[in-house]
């Protein structure tokens, strides 16, 4: 007798309780959603034009490497590629670390 009053009496309860939890949980949804749009889009975007200036690289490129040392391409590599810094200098470097391909005529020889 005692439970079937109990019972009857959070039902409604129950049923507002979940709307509101529903609300409550909208801000949160939303700040991911502005999230997602603010960084982590244009994150993927840019790894995505790496990517393919990385595949396009080419013999004769002049490029600015991760540590800020520019220099022009003359050995490609599947994962490493030789950077001429000076004169009879190269680097060998891996292509991830290659950060922007500079116009040519760009790098001169200061040696």
């Amino acid at each position: 007798m005692f439970i079937s009053e109990a019972f009857a009496q959070t039902a409604p309860a129950a049923a507002a309780s979940t709307e509101s939890t529903l609300l409550s949980l909208l801000p949160l949804v939303l700040m991911f959603v502005v999230l997602y749009f603010i960084m982590i889009r244009p994150q993927m975007k840019r790894q995505k034009e790496h990517k393919a200036m990385i595949e396009a690289l080419a013999k004769g490129d002049e490029v600015i490497v991760a540590g800020g040392v520019t220099g022009r391409i003359t050995k490609l590599g599947d994962t490493v590629v030789g950077v001429e810094v000076a004169p009879g200098v190269e680097l060998q470097v891996q292509r991830p670390t290659i950060l922007q391909v500079l116009p040519k005529g760009t790098y001169k020889d200061k040696l």
